[in-house]
C-alpha cells in the first residue's frame, strides 16, 4: 500500500552473531568505537602474540561482515573497510573492533533498506553524497573517501575506501572523493 520494498538481512545477521558467539552481547550505538585508532602497530610481532591470534576467526568474521556491508548495510561499510586492512596480520585490538561491530549489529538487527518514492517533491531522481577525511589512516597518512547513491528513499550504491595516494590538504581529499 505504501509502494515500498524493504530489504533486510536480519536472519543472516542473527546467524553471524550465533556463529561468532556474540548473540548474547550487549548492543552499542556506533559501528566503531570512536576512540579506537586501529593501525599496523597493533599487529602481532612476537611468536606468542601470533600464536594467540591463530585461533581467532578474524578473516572469517570480516569476510562475513563484508557480505553484509556490500549487500544491505551501508552503515557498516566504513568499519568493515577499516577492519579488512588488517586481514593479513590482525591483532587483539583489531579483533576487539570486530566484536564491537558485532555488538552494533546486535542493536540494529531491524535496519532495512527501503525503496520507494521520495516524500519530497524533487526533479532529481538520484541523490549522491560523498565525503572524505584528511589523513585518517595512521599508517600511511592516506585519506578515506566514501559515497552513497540513492534513488528515491533507498541507497543503491555505496563505498568507503582509502584513497590511492596521500593528499596534501583537506580540499584535495574532498576533491578526490
Amino acid at each position: 500500500s505504501k509502494h515500498t520494498l524493504s530489504l533486510s538481512q536480519k536472519h543472516y545477521a542473527l546467524d553471524l552473531l550465533d556463529r561468532f558467539h556474540m548473540a548474547d552481547s550487549r548492543p552499542v550505538a556506533t559501528p566503531m568505537d570512536p576512540d579506537a585508532k586501529l593501525s599496523q602497530k597493533q599487529c602481532p610481532t612476537t611468536a606468542e602474540e601470533k600464536e594467540a591470534m591463530a585461533s581467532v576467526p578474524y578473516i572469517n568474521a570480516v569476510g562475513a561482515l563484508m557480505y553484509l556491508a556490500v549487500a544491505t548495510r551501508p552503515d557498516i561499510a566504513h568499519t568493515v573497510s577499516v577492519l579488512s586492512r588488517f586481514n593479513s596480520n590482525p591483532g587483539m585490538a583489531h579483533w576487539k573492533a570486530v566484536k564491537h561491530l558485532f555488538r552494533y549489529i546486535k542493536g540494529t538487527l531491524d535496519y532495512t533498506l527501503t525503496y520507494g518514492p521520495s516524500s519530497t517533491v524533487s526533479k532529481e531522481k538520484f541523490q549522491v553524497y560523498s565525503d572524505a577525511d584528511y589523513g585518517g589512516d595512521p599508517d600511511q597518512g592516506k585519506s578515506t573517501s566514501a559515497f552513497v547513491v540513492k534513488i528515491g528513499t533507498g541507497a543503491v550504491c555505496w563505498r568507503s575506501k582509502l584513497q590511492p595516494f596521500v593528499g596534501l590538504s583537506t580540499t584535495e581529499a574532498e576533491y578526490v572523493s
